[in-house]
C-alpha cells in the first residue's frame, strides 16, 4: 500500500503480513532504501539479506564469516550497502565495509575505529556517511575514498543521525547531551546543544522526522522522547518496559505524526504525537523487537528480533475481507491474525 495520510484507525489496523524466521541468531540492524522498495538486514549469523518489500520476497543472501555483520545502511545505490564488522577488528582494523550486493564484492574497506561501530548513517544528499563507535569517536567518511574525512572525539557511547535534508547532523553522547552540527562545517564545533532533562541514560538511537522539525530519541533504559529539532524542547515522552541486555528501537511514521516502538515485554506500541496519546498496542509475536523501522514510502513497518516481520494494514478488521496485499508467491510464511 502506497503511503497516504495516516490516521489512528489505519495505524490501529496494522498486523503481520509476512514472517521470515530462517535467521540463526538475532537481527542486529536493518534499513530501508530511501527511493526503492528494498530492505536490508544484518544479523548474528553473519548474513546480509536483501528483500523486496512490495512483495515480501527475499532477493539475496550473502554471508560474511570473516568480518560478521552488525550495523548496516543503504548507500544511494539500491544494491550497495555499508556494513560494520563484528569479528577480527583487532587484527584487520576493517571496521566498515562498502559492499555490493549485486556481485557479493567488497568495494572498499574503511579503517580507523578501534572498537565496535554502534551507530551508522548515510547522508541523504551526497556520498558522505558517519559512524559512531565504542572507541568514543564519530568518524565522517566519503564512499569514494578510504581515508577518514573527519573525527569527533566524545565521551560515552556516540549515536549519530543526519536530518532528512543532509544539512545538519546530530550526535548524542554521555549524560543525554545532543549536539547539532552543520554538516558542511562540523569542524567549527556544534551550533547547538540540547539536554534531555532529567534522563541521564545514554541515547541509543536518534532519528529525525522527514520534515526535519522533530527528533526521536531512544535511551538505553527504554525511554522515548520526541524533541523539537530547532529548540530542543521535549514535545512528549513515553516509558517502555525494561529489556535487560536488549535495546529497543522506535520509529517515526513518514508523516511525522506517529511514533511506533518495541518494548521489553514483547509488545509494540504506537502513539499519536499531537494528541500525546497511545493509539495502538500489539503483541509482537517475536519477543522483544530490537529493530523497528517504518518504510519511507509505504504504509508498512518491519519489526525484528531473531525473526523478521512485515506489518501492513489489515483491512479485514473493517471490511471482513483479507487485508494482505503481498504477492502470494512470496518466500515468506504468511500468517493472518
Amino acid at each position: 500500500m502506497a503511503l497516504t495520510e495516516l490516521d489512528d484507525a489505519t495505524v490501529r489496523s496494522m498486523s503481520i503480513g509476512a514472517v521470515f524466521s530462517d535467521f540463526v541468531g538475532k537481527i542486529n540492524s536493518l534499513d530501508f532504501h530511501r527511493k526503492e522498495d528494498l530492505l536490508v538486514t544484518a544479523s548474528e549469523d553473519d548474513s546480509v539479506r536483501l528483500y523486496d518489500i512490495a512483495n515480501a520476497r527475499l532477493l539475496k543472501t550473502t554471508f560474511h564469516k570473516k568480518h560478521g555483520a552488525d550495523r548496516i545502511c543503504f548507500t544511494h545505490h539500491p544494491s550497495s550497502v555499508i556494513c560494520s564488522s563484528r569479528h577480527n577488528l583487532d587484527t584487520t582494523g576493517e571496521s566498515l565495509r562498502y559492499l555490493s550486493m549485486y556481485d557479493n564484492r567488497c568495494l572498499r574497506y574503511f579503517k580507523g575505529h578501534k572498537d565496535r561501530v554502534v551507530s551508522l548513517c548515510m547522508s541523504p544528499i551526497n556520498d558522505s556517511f558517519m559512524s559512531g563507535s565504542l572507541d568514543h569517536s564519530v568518524r565522517i567518511w566519503d564512499l569514494r575514498v578510504n581515508a577518514c574525512q573527519g573525527i569527533l572525539r566524545l565521551r560515552g557511547r556516540p549515536t549519530v543521525a543526519y536530518d532528512q535534508q543532509g544539512l545538519v547532523f546530530a550526535v548524542a553522547m554521555e549524560g543525554g547531551a545532543i549536539k547539532l552540527f552543520d554538516s558542511r562545517s562540523y569542524d567549527k564545533g556544534p551550533f547547538d546543544t540540547f539536554l534531555v532533562g532529567g534522563d541521564m541514560a545514554e541515547v541509543f538511537d536518534i532519528k529525525f522526522s522527514n520534515d526535519g522539525k522533530s527528533m526521536l530519541l531512544t535511551t538505553t533504559n527504554n525511554n522515548i522522547y520526541v524533541l523539537d529539532a530547532y529548540g530542543g524542547e521535549k514535545q512528549c515522552g513515553f516509558s517502555l518496559e525494561p529489556s535487560p541486555n536488549t535495546t529497543i528501537e522506535a520509529t517515526f511514521t513518514p508523516d511525522g505524526q506517529y511514533v511506533v516502538s518495541g518494548s521489553g515485554d514483547g509488545t509494540l506500541h504506537a502513539w499519536n504525537i499531537n494528541k500525546r496519546a497511545e493509539v495502538a498496542s500489539w503483541n509482537s509475536h517475536i519477543g522483544v523487537a530490537s529493530c523497528l523501522k517504518w518504510a519511507p514510502r509505504r504504509v508498512m513497518f518491519v519489526a525484528a528480533s531473531s525473526v523478521l516481520t512485515f506489518w501492513i494494514p489489515n483491512t479485514a478488521k473493517s471490511t471482513g475481507e483479507s487485508g494482505m496485499e503481498f504477492d502470494s508467491h512470496s518466500q515468506a510464511e504468511h500468517i493472518s491474525q
